[in-house]
This record gives C-alpha cells, sequence and structure tokens, in this order.
C-alpha cells in the first residue's frame, strides 16, 4: 500500500481492506471495451494487455477461488493494473511498477462479486478500467489441515502487526504533533523519520483506505491543482525548508498538528477490525518492495528531510515480516524460494546496515551514486524471488 513524478500520484487505495461507505464511487472514466471476453473458467491465467490507451483483459468473468492474472506491459510506459471493488476506492490487489515489455503474474484469493480492473499507464489518473465479474461457481479453495493452520497463523500474526505499528504510529504522531505545534523545531525534526517508519512498515494496509492515505502522506509533488496539502510531508517541508520557504504561521502549525492526529486516530480506529489473507500478505510484501524500487532508492521520498533510509528500513522490515510470518507454509510448498528469499533478504539488510548510524541512518544524500547502485541492484535481486511468494503460497 503505492506515486511519484518523476512521482506519478498515488492510487487512492491499496490491498482493499476497507473503506467508509459515505465515500462516493469514482467515475469510470477512460474504460476500455471489455464487454467481449468470454468467462474464464478453466482456472487458466486470465491475461491483460497493458498499453498507453488500452487495458484489454482476455476474460470479463471468472469464477470464485485464486485467480492469476498475467499483466503484460506492451506499451512504452511503466505501467501497473489493479484488481478493485465495485466501488472503486478499495483496491484488492495489485501489482506496480511494470516496465515496457515486462509481463508480471498477479495472483488473488477472489470471493464472488463485481469488481473492476485497471491498467494506469504512467502511473497516473484513475486507470484505464473495466468491469470484472467474480461468479460463485468456482471450486472452493481447500488446503490441508497442517498448511490451513500454518496459514491462519501467518494471517494472525501479521494483523497483530499491523496493530502494533498503528498503535506505535498514533503515539508518535501525538509526540510529533505536539512539538510541531509548539514550534519545537529540533524535536520534531528528531521524531519525524522515526515515527514515519511504523507507517512505512504497514504501507500497503494504510494504503488501502483511500481517503486517509492523501490526507496523511501525500507529496507536494502529486498535489493536483487546488487541492489541500496535509500530512507528513507537509510538516516536513516546514522542518526541513528549502531555500526561500516561507515559514508555516502558528496557527497553520496547530491546525496541520491537529488534522495529522485526528486522520491517524481514524487509521487506528479502522485498523483494529482488520482481516487479512495469505494472499495479501504475499502480495504487499511485494508492494512494499515495490515502494523502495520506486520511492526510497531514488531519493524522492524525503526530498527536504533525506530520511529516505529511514522509511527504506521500514519497508524492508514490513516485507521481511510479512515473509516469515509465510516462512512455514513456504517452506512446506517451495523450500528452496524460501531459502533464496532468506539469503536475499539477509543480504539487502546486510547492505543497509553499513549506512546505519546510531539508533537512525546517514541522511540520503550523503550516499555515493555507487552506494545507491549497490542497494538498488539489492532490491532488485530480492524483488524477483519475492514476486513469486504470493503464488507459492496460496496455489
Amino acid at each position: 500500500m503505492t506515486a511519484f513524478r518523476t512521482s506519478p500520484r498515488r492510487f487512492s487505495g491499496r490491498l482493499g481492506l476497507a473503506a467508509t461507505a459515505a465515500l462516493l464511487p469514482l467515475t469510470l472514466a477512460a474504460c476500455t471495451d471489455n464487454a467481449a471476453p468470454a468467462a474464464s473458467t478453466d482456472g487458466a491465467a486470465i491475461t491483460v494487455s497493458s498499453t498507453s490507451s488500452e487495458c484489454k483483459v482476455s476474460a470479463a468473468e471468472a469464477p470464485s477461488g485464486n485467480l492469476t492474472f498475467a499483466i503484460s506491459n506492451d506499451g512504452d510506459q511503466v505501467t501497473e493494473f489493479y484488481l478493485l471493488a465495485e466501488d472503486g476506492l478499495r483496491i484488492l490487489a495489485e501489482v506496480e511498477n511494470i516496465g515496457p515489455g515486462i509481463t508480471r503474474n498477479l495472483v488473488a484469493t477472489v470471493p464472488a462479486g463485481k469488481y473492476l480492473t485497471a491498467c494506469k499507464p504512467g502511473m497516473e489518473g484513475d486507470g484505464l478500467r473495466a468491469a470484472f465479474t467474480v461468479t460463485g461457481t468456482g471450486q472452493a479453495v481447500t488446503v490441508d489441515d497442517d498448511l490451513q493452520k500454518l496459514t491462519d497463523t501467518a494471517t494472525g500474526q501479521y494483523t497483530a502487526y499491523v496493530k502494533d505499528q498503528t498503535e506505535q504510529l498514533l503515539a508518535g504522531t501525538r509526540s510529533f504533533a505536539a512539538a510541531f505545534a509548539a514550534g519545537e523545531t529540533e524535536t520534531a525534526r528528531g521524531l519525524y523519520a522515526s515515527t514515519r517508519m511504523h507507517w512505512e512498515r504497514i504501507e500497503p494496509v494504510a494504503e488501502s483506505f483511500g481517503d486517509l492515505d492523501p490526507k496523511l502522506d501525500l507529496r507536494e509533488a502529486d498535489l493536483e491543482p487546488g487541492e489541500a496539502w496535509t500530512g507528513w510531508h507537509r510538516a516536513e517541508k516546514d522542518l526541513f525548508a528549502p531555500a526561500g520557504y516561507t515559514a508555516m504561521t502558528s496557527a497553520e502549525r496547530a491546525g496541520l498538528s491537529a488534522q495529522l492526529v485526528a486522520d491517524t486516530e481514524d487509521l487506528y480506529q479502522r485498523t483494529r477490525t482488520l482481516g487479512l489473507t495469505a494472499d495479501k500478505l504475499g502480495n504487499g510484501a511485494k508492494e512494499l518492495l515495490d515502494e523502495v524500487a520506486t520511492g526510497k532508492v531514488t531519493g524522492e521520498e524525503e526530498i527536504w528531510s533525506h530520511t529516505d533510509l529511514w522509511d527504506f528500513q521500514a519497508n524492508v522490515d514490513g516485507a521481511r515480516i510479512a515473509f516469515e510470518n509465510l516462512r512455514p507454509v513456504l517452506e512446506k510448498k517451495d523450500a528452496a524460494l524460501a531459502a533464496k528469499l532468506d539469503t536475499r533478504f539477509s543480504a539487502l539488510q546486510t547492505e543497509l546496515g553499513t549506512h546505519a548510524r546510531g539508533t537512525g541512518f546517514a541522511s540520503y544524500d550523503d550516499l555515493t551514486p555507487e552506494q545507491v547502485r549497490k542497494l538498488a541492484a539489492l532490491v532488485d535481486t530480492l524483488g524477483e524471488p519475492l514476486s513469486r511468494l504470493t503464488a507459492a503460497v496460496v496455489l
């Protein structure tokens, strides 16, 4: 849970866990004509061809159960693919950062219902959308009792982790907001990166609440004309002000602080009734690594504070914990993949550790181009096996 203009605007939500009923559905603008494709009934992958102007899905209907979408980028821009709830706000599953000429699979366990598919060429806007129906005629998804117990344990552990992180996020946000509102700049600077780590560790879950994500984590480069800017990065700019910047007034700081706390309290309450499945853990782990690859490793996330390595570490933490929770299932189904993921997570963590400074990290603008390239290469090396985690544990 994913926005780069060199940061195209974030999609409004990830992982599709919940959204408020009061939100209005998004308009199905720029939809492709997917009325013609037949239903997919044989369990084969549903193919998707994404170009700059089309999102061709090979079937408009499929039976319930484990679905695999094979998304090919046949255009000339990086693209993304989403399976959305019918309201257009909640994301059930997604795959990001699909480069031209690349094919990536998305695996999701989907119950009967009405959905939308969406390709987002250039990773901007609402995407090219079409209706997609999942019928109740599919085979029930079954696993043996031992695997089911391991899967239930994995999802239960990760749900508890998310709740713990939101508790820590709320406590940290309250402390940060109090210092920021009071004009205690050095204290607020010291709390900024460490508090945000709790958000970054559970970013796919947090971003699933489409109305909250832009309030809490929108960057200036992602703003639409006339859109209000609130959240962490608004405070970041004031705390780590660029040359020529006009500081916020005391009243503006107080207002931003109050909004930040209120939105975080809302996030906290919504995650109390969280429900997760194995496919969401696996897909979420890959989404977190995609966040690293397309935002943190480029230094674009924290353009004023340069605290990208805190975010980088937190995204890796969240991905690793999702994998470790699923590891007992994966070891029974693909022990070689489990071993490879262990090795590659360790290699990335070792390199990240070379940039640790006390309880934090070096400023990202202090890294040399070679150090950035090394981190990027290790992220890429981990990304390939991590992209196979969901299919390994649910199919």
